[in-house]
């Protein structure tokens, strides 16, 4: 990351008004910023608009994207990346967005279950891939109809900046939009370039990348890609893939921008080690269970996607934004049990998916009697996604008998508008609407005596509202508030199984939100301070009956609640940047309830997989331009593992350090070199990752790995 020394300027609330005049056609429903997809998207601005400087992670400029997310009525973050002088691999999503308040993303050590992410609580039940949270790439949704979603897509040496919105103007993303986190893959250099880098670490682990820059500001390029490999710090872990990055950008004229984006994603192995339980924890935390290796439990997957994006400036006051997806996605998965029971669909998960949608937003921006910005926003979009999935027989790690035959299809159709306005000076009002209908279907194709027709569908619809409002209390001090309601539906996958096996769980229900929160935003000359309290009630809350070796039954209570603080802080004083974070959330069930096996869930019981206080604090030292030195603490309370709260992971404290020293491009056509190192958990404590919520055989820890380095070298030519 860059950490040239910067202030925020101290500007008079006038002159940032006329700015948003002067830029008037770039507003476009800021409470979300920079999220390109939906109601507030702001790469529906003109393609004429120059592009702000990024928001670095330990520098805040004067920028005008600075300064939108200074007067945002919404708790909305920002991280810049930076592929050359990151002194981290950048493998996973969960490096860049430590730290960031209210949000939790931690690498399981397990590249066969992807990242778990959670903001504010939201998403983390999930004992594989993302729920409850939205991922979004470029605008095109990582997170699929029915709510699925994956990060491990986003290819992140070719990316720009990650953003994360949190709260309830989040909601207007539509279903399972708990947060919203967002990665934009960075612009093509207009004269071209190449870079390229390795690195090595501890367990094996193994980089290799290169990106390749050509064209001009009216046709340009990027290409990207890289390989990975790890041994894994665990037995049975061991991990490789390949990830491919394109993006061709257009400027037929001053008026119009398109965009094609090519994501290509090859993971052939993924080893799976399994949760493990408390003794085994504590006896020895890098082993395997042993129906790992019985059963060789992995996972391959291969995904590729294409987008198109058009940008057209209809007139001064007009413009409308288009996009287009489609993709293919197969996964073969070998679950810790046979699936040999008549009546059971497998061992063996393997999938064949397609998925496509479109989108179409139309922004219009004005100027009220007084002079001061309006901007309203209506759209539509439709997301579809048809897969089939079979199951068959786990023969000890080999492929068998069928037993699990069906077409699954998933659907939402989805229309919005906002509006975005400057009351006064001194106060900004943010509205927004979003309607959704979201189905699933189930056409079940292998019927038997024992296994009978499972076919069947579901609908859900709901309109989620969203109101905000912004007081700039001085030039430095903004304080805002905002509620809204949202809804979460049952994804494919958790309809998957319901009690006794006898087919899709078509009963479960969307859960439904009703949010609000406070906040206050200020910056000094070399300092930035932001606080929000929020307040969640949910009713119909998604959540799991049982896990039994990675097939779990859901369902829905109601009455939970996640409350809570966020506190962040950063500041630039000369060579040395600290920054530290903090959030507090209350995640608990206001009723009790039967939970897994009948056992009795007390009212009061914290959420599992939520830690009631988790901080960051860090500092950064460039002490020349060519050293980058830091420091890291990351800490956490203890975390419990199920809804009853009898088991839990206890609490850590560990430190990381990095180091990166730069050296060459001082002349044209020179190259830029920089040498990196990291080691993360210094003092190697033994801790928990992630857990396995409600593990019926009580495998709930999924360790997090000891010390380990990695060290890397990366080359730019410009």
């Amino acid at each position: 990351m860059s950490f040239a020394a910067t202030h925020w300027p101290r500007m008079p609330r006038a002159a940032r008004v006329a700015r948003f005049l002067a830029s008037c056609a770039c507003v476009v429903a800021h409470a979300h910023a920079h999220a390109q997809d939906g109601p507030a998207d702001p790469a529906q601005s003109p393609p004429t608009t120059p592009t702000p400087p990024t928001l670095e992670t330990l520098q805040v400029t004067g920028s005008a994207q600075a300064q939108r997310l200074f007067d945002s009525a919404a708790s909305h973050s920002s991280v810049a990346v930076d592929a050359f002088s990151a002194a981290t691999p950048l493998v996973n999503l969960s490096e860049l967005l430590a730290g960031q308040a209210g949000v939790v993303a931690t690498d399981r050590g397990n590249y066969a279950q992807d990242l778990q992410i959670a903001v504010r609580g939201f998403g983390a039940r999930a004992t594989f891939g993302v729920r409850g949270v939205r991922i979004l790439v470029d605008g095109i949704p990582a997170t699929m109809p029915d709510g699925q979603g994956q990060a491990a897509t986003a290819h992140l040496p070719s990316a720009r900046q990650i953003e994360v919105l949190r709260g309830p103007l989040a909601q207007l993303y539509g279903n399972a939009a708990g947060g919203v986190v967002q990665v934009t893959t960075r612009d093509p250099r207009p004269g071209g370039g190449a870079q390229a880098g390795v690195a090595v670490g501890s367990f094996g682990q193994r980089l290799v990348d290169a990106s390749m820059d050509f064209g001009d500001q009216r046709l340009g390029g990027l290409l990207g890609v890289s390989h990975f490999e790890t041994e894994g710090w665990r037995g049975h872990s061991a991990a490789r893939r390949t990830h491919l990055n394109a993006k061709l950008q257009a400027q037929p004229d001053s008026r119009t921008r398109i965009t094609a984006l090519v994501n290509l994603y090859d993971q052939p192995l993924a080893l799976d080690p399994l949760g493990l339980t408390r003794a085994q924890l504590e006896g020895d935390a890098r082993q395997a269970s042993a129906l790992a290796t019985s059963f060789h439990t992995r996972k391959s997957v291969g995904q590729n996607q294409l987008g198109l994006v058009l940008e057209r400036q209809l007139s001064d006051t007009d413009s409308v934004r288009l996009r287009a997806y489609g993709g293919g996605r197969q996964l073969t998965q070998y679950l810790s049990f046979s699936g040999a029971a008549a009546n059971s669909a497998g061992g063996v998960v393997d999938l064949d998916r397609s998925y496509h949608g479109a989108a179409a937003t139309w922004t219009r921006a004005v100027r009220l009697p007084s002079g001061l910005p309006l901007t309203w926003t209506v759209g539509a979009e439709a997301n579809r996604l048809s897969e089939h999935r079979q199951g068959f027989v786990n023969n000890a790690g080999t492929s068998g008998a069928l037993r699990r035959d069906e077409q699954d299809s998933a659907a939402n159709t989805d229309v919005y508008a906002q509006v975005d306005a400057w009351l006064s000076p001194r106060w900004r009002a943010i509205a927004g609407l979003r309607a959704s209908r979201v189905r699933v279907q189930v056409d079940d194709r292998y019927i038997t005596p024992a296994n009978p027709d499972d076919s069947g569908s579901r609908s859900w619809r709901h309109t989620s509202p969203a109101l905000g409002l912004v007081w700039a209390a001085t030039d430095q001090l903004n304080l805002y508030a905002n509620a809204g309601q949202g809804f979460e539906t049952p994804t494919l996958a958790e309809m998957a199984y319901s009690t006794g096996n006898t087919g899709p769980n078509f009963g479960l229900a969307a859960a439904r939100s009703h949010q609000w929160e406070v906040g206050a935003k200020w910056q000094g000359t070399h300092q930035q301070l932001e606080l929000a309290w929020f307040d969640t009630r949910s009713q119909g809350e998604i959540v799991p009956v049982a896990t039994v070796n990675g097939r779990s039954v859901f369902q829905n209570v109601d009455n939970v609640r996640r409350r809570g603080l966020e506190v962040g802080w950063r500041a630039q004083w000369g060579t040395w940047a600290p920054r530290a974070s903090y959030t507090y959330l209350d995640a608990h069930f206001g009723s009790a309830y039967a939970g897994a096996g009948g056992a009795n869930v007390a009212a009061g019981n914290q959420l599992p997989g939520t830690a009631r206080h988790a901080a960051q604090l860090a500092i950064d030292y460039a002490p020349t331009t060519r050293w980058q030195l830091g420091a890291t603490a990351n800490v956490s309370g203890p975390v419990f593992a199920n809804d009853v709260n009898s088991e839990r992971a206890a609490g850590f404290a560990v430190l990381g350090v990095h180091a990166a020293y730069g050296w060459g491009g001082r002349e044209a056509g020179a190259a830029r070199w920089q040498l990196w190192a990291r080691l993360d958990n210094v003092f190697n404590r033994h801790h928990t990752a992630t857990l396995i919520v409600n593990d019926a055989n009580g495998r709930y820890f999924e360790p997090a790995a000891g010390r380990r380095l990695m060290v890397g070298l990366r080359a730019q030519f410009m």
